[in-house]
């Protein structure tokens, strides 16, 4: 008999193969992952995945659960799968990963730094702080100005590029 209980290494590996449905980064890499549990009965598992939501009420949040359970539920060894929503801690932008913010500066939307910093580095940080500026994910200029504070979801607004004339969306510090 071959043995089929699966590991938490295993069902994460899944989770980074979901994408977030309004933007171009994993869910896992997106920070929503708060924590994984398996617990092993026989030669199959119950996993329970706990999840932070980036806002209440985020109208991706079935899509996600139903992907969840879709792709960790069709691993080998998986008897059933819970997805749970908690609201603590709170989701923040300081829980994307290095190569989210990668993923989406990559495809125009930039990322406050984590701890509260505007994106950027060294003296460039602090400049760019005190005049509110948000570097252009696409030529790195800081002739950038708030377009509106209102973007295509929740927690996202727009932004626009004086150097390159291109509109690019930044995330709301949450």
């Amino acid at each position: 008999m071959v043995n089929r209980v699966i590991d938490r290494r295993s069902i994460m590996d899944v989770l980074r193969t979901i994408p977030d449905p309004e933007m171009p980064i994993s869910i896992v890499d997106l920070g929503l992952i708060e924590s994984v549990e398996v617990a092993p009965s026989g030669d199959q598992s119950a996993v329970r995945v706990v999840a932070l939501p980036t806002f209440v009420g985020c109208p991706a949040l079935d899509m996600i659960r139903r992907d969840i359970e879709d792709r960790v539920g069709a691993l080998l060894g998986v008897r059933s799968v819970e997805v749970q929503w908690v609201n603590e801690p709170p989701w923040s932008v300081d829980r994307i990963s290095a190569a989210g913010r990668e993923s989406l500066r990559a495809h125009g939307v930039t990322v406050p730094d984590p701890g509260g910093q505007l994106a950027g580095s060294g003296a460039a940080t602090v400049a760019l702080t005190v005049a509110g500026a948000v570097p252009c994910p696409f030529c790195g200029s800081i002739m950038t100005r708030q377009d509106s504070p209102f973007g295509p979801t929740r927690c996202r607004m727009i932004y626009y590029c004086d150097a390159c004339r291109n509109s690019f969306e930044h995330l709301k510090r949450v």
